[in-house]
């Protein structure tokens, strides 16, 4: 099965030598469950041909919001709306949660309440998750096909699945601990509050679902429900 990763931001400078890029990060989150990658750096105004190039999709993080001025963000929600139309599947991280679900009637903006930065618990089902999180945007108004998968007391719409179309979620299962330490140093300082910033370091040794999330959504990818 074909995905293609549409990269709507890139990775910082000083962490791409040697963690490489997001779509890196997906490739390796994803190892093992039997998928092949196409790249599409839509950021950068590499669009595939159609929502049929590819037997499902993934949007990246990206250090833009959904809702500003950027020449990718209108055509970007033009292929979500395609895709979706089209009925192939859909994934979105982060920044790709936001956008599918602004791209379907849904409202993303800077959250009051700042950022969630690092560790991060919610509740998934009734089940009791962590993740690394890193964003200040959020859904803060869900689209009509969207039902909450997880919820936390900061991020009440913490992951979305829009039937068998679509599955999102805001904190980032490629993330681990390196990773997220490395954004700690190079794109916390100047944007991130301090007290915030310790809560990373403070968690970076505690364990993650990532592994979870991973056979969430090649479930998704494969059999159009979460596992």
């Amino acid at each position: 099965m074909k995905i293609g990763i549409l990269q709507a931001g890139h990775a910082p400078d000083e962490l791409r030598p040697t963690l490489g890029t997001f779509v890196d990060l997906f490739a390796r989150l994803l190892d093992g469950h039997g998928f092949s990658f196409a790249r599409y750096d839509v950021v950068d105004m590499q669009f595939p041909d159609g929502p049929q190039a590819c037997d499902g999709w993934l949007i990246t993080g990206s250090k833009h919001g959904a809702y500003e001025d950027h020449p990718f963000i209108p055509p970007l929600e033009d292929l979500i709306r395609d895709i979706y139309t089209a009925d192939v599947p859909l994934v979105g991280v982060c920044f790709g949660h936001q956008i599918i679900a602004q791209a379907l009637g849904g409202k993303v903006e800077k959250f009051k309440d700042g950022w969630a930065v690092g560790r991060q618990t919610y509740d998934w089902n009734g089940q009791t998750i962590a993740l690394n999180a890193w964003h200040q945007d959020q859904v803060v108004t869900r689209p009509t096909d969207a039902a909450v998968v997880a919820t936390n007391p900061f991020c009440e719409n913490a992951a979305l699945v829009y039937g068998k179309r679509a599955f999102t979620v805001q904190a980032h299962p490629e993330f681990d601990d390196t990773y997220t330490a490395g954004l700690a140093k190079y794109r916390g300082p100047g944007n991130v509050p301090d007290d915030r910033l310790e809560h990373v370091h403070r968690t970076l040794n505690q364990p993650v679902d990532n592994s979870f999330l991973a056979a969430q959504i090649a479930q998704f990818f494969k059999e159009r429900q979460l596992a």
